[in-house]
């Protein structure tokens, strides 16, 4: 199997001894999987067609430092971090505890920004470090709804995230085996939490394992007549994600323990959701109740309530206190490797 865009490419190949993962982006490439043979025979074949170099174990990659210690492996952007703050003469700024100030509301209006392509260039760069720093998905999304014409206090914002990446520069995510291979998700919305058009926010985070492999942040392009309405299209597109994750790992032949575990904190939602009787009075989400509810009754999905406090999906749809953040961080398998024991 074959998976590719425009610039990278994705090849899956199946042996007697296992499965084998090649990843390629231009010039770089990445072998991955169960068989230490067929990796071997790859690189020798690789060697007989390409001038290629073997930099042996993987260290470094695309901006992403890959660390290795008895707790697991370690994913993390340090440098990538410190050369955006030399880049943008951040690296000796006062470090701040969150990446967007409480109850900020962005609006449109407001002086407009004289370099609008700086604006772009550094969203974008913000945009590929939360490949390993899920704490920055909302403010970095928020940011990234006025790129086409971004004003004096759009850029503030942008600068507060900077200021937020010096606090722990090397922080990352850890993985590392939790001795079972559940696939869990936890969804969430924030209804209404635009205030400058009424549209809500949906956040979801999914766990292979205990590990956090995904996640999203996203204002929704339609706007939602009711906090379960939200709730409910959060959890279809949560399913959606599941399902891709689920034939994902069935073609690389993963062991995984169904049905996958969704969670959300609106009872409302879960009821829906779970009896029938609930769809006619909610006509108006239709599709989303019929596509949630026939992947439960195929097994491939169950539902379960997550207490409030316990919504990692918050992270991804509001801005939080310091310690709300750190606390969501960790449960999220972040660390800092760097910071002092």
């Amino acid at each position: 199997m074959r998976k590719s865009t425009l610039d990278h490419s994705v090849f899956f190949k199946r042996s007697e001894g296992g499965v084998i993962l090649l990843v390629v982006y231009v010039d770089d490439i990445v072998i991955t999987g169960d068989d230490a043979l067929g990796i071997q025979s790859l690189k020798t074949f690789l060697h007989s067609q390409f001038y290629i170099k073997d930099l042996g174990m993987l260290k470094y990659f695309l901006g992403i430092e890959v660390i290795r210690s008895k707790k697991g492996i370690l994913l993390s952007q340090r440098k990538y971090i410190l050369d955006l703050l030399t880049e943008t003469g951040k690296l000796g700024v006062k470090p701040c505890s969150t990446p967007m100030m409480l109850n900020l509301q962005l609006t449109k209006d407001g002086e407009l920004l004289k370099d609008h392509e700086r604006y772009r260039r550094l969203v974008g760069k913000l945009n590929y470090l939360t490949l390993t720093r899920p704490d920055i998905a909302y403010s970095v999304s928020i940011v990234s709804q006025y790129m086409s014409c971004p004003t004096v206090n759009h850029w503030v914002s942008l600068e507060h995230i900077l200021c937020y990446l010096k606090v722990a520069l090397g922080c990352g995510l850890l993985y590392k085996d939790y001795g079972h291979t559940n696939i869990e998700c936890i969804s969430n919305a924030d209804w209404v939490g635009s205030k400058e058009d009424i549209r809500s926010t949906l956040g979801y985070c999914v766990f292979v394992g205990g590990n956090l492999i995904s996640w999203k942040s996203k204002k929704k392009n339609v706007v939602s007549r009711s906090s379960a309405k939200s709730e409910y299209r959060a959890m279809a597109q949560s399913v959606c994600e599941l399902i891709w994750i689920y034939q994902l790992l069935v073609e690389l032949r993963f062991e995984i323990t169904t049905p996958t575990k969704l969670w959300c904190d609106n009872q409302a939602t879960l009821h829906i959701a779970s009896n029938p009787e609930f769809h006619e009075r909610t006509k108006y989400i239709e599709v989303d109740c019929h596509f949630v509810r026939e992947e439960i009754q195929q097994g491939l999905v169950s539902t379960g309530y997550v207490k409030t406090r316990e919504q990692l999906g918050d992270i991804f749809m509001k801005a939080l206190d310091g310690r709300r953040i750190d606390y969501l961080c960790n449960k999220l398998g972040m660390i800092n490797v760097y910071a002092p024991t």
